[in-house]
């Protein structure tokens, strides 16, 4: 889709400055899938600091992969921030539905506003209150016709665009819902992947408006995908081969590999 191309053609000619608050476990993978798409990234968590840092960031990810007491305060007063200065917040609820403490901070945040909300299929239905429960930062269940359902209702629920993710990922703005089908299971196999496509969110929303830059950010993300594992077959040369592949993605390969309808409502 056009809009995709154009995206990401501002993304490497602005190279937005993306504030990530995110978890330990993919700090590095994260900076360096922004840095290979042609992206700017801080991460950065200190209260002291936020103000000043998101004043300069051009977005702001939130993600509670490896959330404790002292982080919910820096991403409490983070959301603040961001909508007092009119910046743009993605938030990855990881493991929203496995405890009542990552559900509750995702509400707290929500309840502030963001732009994007990208979660699984047990995250978003976690948050809506709805069935099942999430495994560990994993769906536990994805069931693709209820997933784009809760794309739409989460979106009217939290006044907000919602990203869906699974074999097949949803994305709505409460009007309309797009289905991306680019993607590969290996993705399923390297950890990090999913908190990537929030921080590639946030480079994307930073050049767009929030529904296309999810729309943008998961197709993008899901043809580099599938164009690593053409040439990478196994975990660790695959997740090396992604990030190649963030870096020489192009419009004339989106044109051929994209995979993305509107569906809805």
């Amino acid at each position: 889709m056009k809009f995709v191309i154009d995206s990401l053609e501002r993304v490497r000619d602005r190279r937005p400055l993306v504030h990530n608050i995110t978890n330990f476990v993919v700090m590095n993978t994260t900076a360096n899938a922004l840095l290979a798409l042609g992206a700017s990234p801080v991460m950065a968590h200190a209260e002291e600091e936020l103000e000043e840092m998101i004043r300069i960031a051009d977005a702001v990810v939130i993600n509670i992969g490896t959330l404790d007491s002292s982080w919910k305060k820096s991403m409490i007063k983070a959301a603040k921030i961001a909508k007092e200065l009119d910046k743009p917040v993605v938030l990855d609820p990881v493991g929203a539905g496995a405890t009542k403490f990552r559900t509750e901070v995702s509400r707290k945040i929500l309840d502030i506003g963001v732009a994007i909300l990208k979660g699984n299929f047990g995250e978003i239905s976690a948050l809506l209150g709805e069935h099942g429960k999430t495994r560990g930062v994993d769906s536990a269940s994805y069931d693709e016709r209820m997933a784009k359902e809760i794309s739409f209702a989460a979106s009217k629920e939290f006044n907000t665009v919602v990203a869906v993710t699974g074999k097949v990922d949803y994305v709505s703005d409460g009007n309309k819902i797009f289905a991306v089908y680019n993607g590969h299971e290996m993705l399923g196999r390297v950890t990090g992947t999913g908190c990537i496509v929030s921080a590639i969110t946030g480079a994307f929303v930073a050049v767009t408006d929030p529904l296309k830059a999810a729309v943008s950010a998961l197709t993008v993300f899901g043809i580099a995908a599938e164009k690593a594992y053409e040439e990478a077959k196994y975990p660790g040369s695959f997740h090396v081969k992604l990030y190649d592949w963030l870096y020489r993605i192009n419009g004339e390969v989106i044109m051929e590999y994209a995979k993305v309808r509107e569906v809805g409502p």
